[in-house]
């Protein structure tokens, strides 16, 4: 590296570390937000969010960006590279591509009108009051069909944000996933629903001190890996995890006083991200790989550890006698096995974050489908609690009694994450060919898991995936630690056997 390369690129870090700076101030007042900051200060609470993030904005689009990465760009300077440094660039120039014709004040804007609006959700969801909610979630549309002008319309409307959350997915590509998943899970859970083996549940409807709750979540994100030195557990209306940096990825779950299993499943699979968070490759931070490389991927993280091992068979055959000890007076005269078929009953239900894994990609397509109509075909946003009503009616013959516990059920679409429900189904998918990959080359997985060893699980996904960050893309990983590109197959094959046996079909 000559001297010039070697002084643009301290220039480069500088600027980079001065963004990353701002971002985590932004990161750790939307957490206050969410985890109990006082009604009152939230209006300037979010202006000052608003403002950060316009400073971090205005860095990653100024004149100086420009000009270093059009220096880096240069043949005889982009050989001098290596691959680590070439990706940094490649992050910073598709950042800057996709932001620099956004105004600044229209982008802080939207960011005020964003930290406002979560909060307003909150309110909402809790009163069920669509009307009240609905001009905040007209504006957020609004500014994001104004936001996909300027990054540019690719295939669809609605391709522009995929991008944005799975890099290169598409409308196409997603619609063909989705049509073979549900033409193998519809008959499956038709099936189900028809068999007259039910497991029961009836035991598990008891109340349960959120003491307990809490004291059984901590020792089981103990038990998976999670670092609390570089963490913490918190309370919040919908669960999160927020990777502030790689030594503070903090996350939050809710406790419910007449569903344990709720907090229990929701603690695994923030745990999740927060593992794929905290052992990313410390020679990554302070840059912008420092970080999960799609939320597809992430969502591989989390979905895998709630389901395919929390829900598991070996791993409550060796925590249900620690849940028992939490809650003697509920579960002493259960059975593990009980438990274990009672958390995988599957029917069709509400809401998204309680539903069973084999219903829960319906939820998802019924999301996925009424963003495509909304920025796709021009759906009214006041028209959306009964679009949403009917598709669950279509897709899970249930209709919600209000719109709390339906079309508010999620806090995504007060942030303005649109695009981003599909990386839950993505990430079932990711995680059941990386679970497949994971059996070959730990056949002893099984016994692991029933032992409570859990720590081979975490190494191989550091090893396979966390320590990656972002230097790698989600096509990139996929292949290189299984050998294929994604394949839907494997999820519903894993499904299939899981609950063919459940329900002896």
């Amino acid at each position: 590296m000559d001297t010039q390369l070697k002084e643009r690129w301290e220039q480069f870090q500088q600027l980079i570390r001065k963004i990353t700076s701002y971002y985590e101030a932004v990161g750790l007042l939307h957490w206050d937000l969410r985890t109990g900051a006082p009604r009152k200060g939230v209006e300037a609470r979010s202006e000052t969010i608003g403002m950060l993030s316009t400073e971090a904005f205005k860095l990653q689009t100024s004149t100086e960006m420009s000009e270093l990465l059009d220096f880096f760009a240069k043949p005889e300077i982009e050989q001098q590279l290596d691959e680590k440094s070439r990706r940094m660039v490649e992050e910073c120039r598709k950042e800057y591509d996709r932001s620099k014709s956004i105004p600044a004040d229209k982008f802080k804007e939207y960011t005020v009108l964003a930290a406002h609006s979560e909060s307003k959700w909150e309110d909402a969801k809790e009163n069920s009051d669509f009307a009240g909610f609905e001009p905040f979630l007209t504006k957020i549309v609004a500014f994001k069909q104004e936001f996909i002008d300027y990054w540019g319309v690719k295939d669809t409307r609605y391709d522009t944000l995929l991008d944005m959350y799975e890099p290169d997915l598409t409308v196409e590509k997603l619609d063909e996933v989705f049509d073979r998943l549900r033409a193998r899970l519809v008959p499956l859970v038709k099936s189900i629903l028809d068999s007259p083996n039910k497991p029961d549940t009836g035991f598990l409807d008891q109340l349960y001190s959120k003491e307990q709750q809490e004291k059984f979540g901590l020792f089981i994100l103990e038990q998976m890996g999670y670092d609390f030195e570089a963490g913490r557990l918190d309370e919040s209306v919908h669960p999160f995890c927020t990777g502030l940096n790689v030594g503070d990825v903090r996350i939050t779950t809710n406790y419910l006083q007449d569903d344990v299993t709720s907090a229990v499943f929701s603690s695994l699979h923030e745990g999740g991200h927060a593992l794929y968070e905290q052992n990313i490759d410390k020679e990554l931070v302070g840059t912008p790989l420092a970080m999960g490389t799609s939320m597809g991927i992430h969502e591989s993280q989390s979905r895998l550890w709630e389901n395919m091992i929390g829900r598991s068979r070996p791993f409550w055959h060796r925590y249900f006698g620690d849940l028992q000890q939490h809650f003697p007076e509920q579960f002493s005269n259960v059975e593990a096995e009980q438990f274990y078929l009672a958390i995988n009953k599957v029917e069709n239900s509400l809401i998204r974050i309680e539903a069973d894994e084999l219903t829960y990609n319906l939820h998802i397509i019924i999301r996925y489908e009424i963003e495509k109509m909304l920025f796709n075909e021009g759906l009214s946003v006041k028209d959306l609690p009964e679009v949403w009503n009917s598709k669950y009616k279509e897709y899970l013959g249930i209709m919600p009694p209000n719109d709390g516990l339906g079309v508010l059920q999620d806090v995504h679409w007060s942030g303005g994450d649109f695009g981003y429900f599909a990386s839950y189904s993505l990430g079932n998918m990711y995680a059941a060919q990386f679970m497949h990959t994971m059996r070959k080359e730990l056949p002893e997985l099984d016994s692991l898991i029933e032992e409570g060893k859990l720590a081979p699980i975490k190494e191989w996904l550091t090893e396979k995936i966390h320590k990656y960050g972002k230097s790698e893309t989600p096509a990139e990983i996929i292949l290189r630690v299984t050998g294929e590109e994604l394949n839907p197959d494997y999820l519903a094959d894993y499904l299939e056997a899981k609950y063919k046996e459940i329900y002896k079909l």
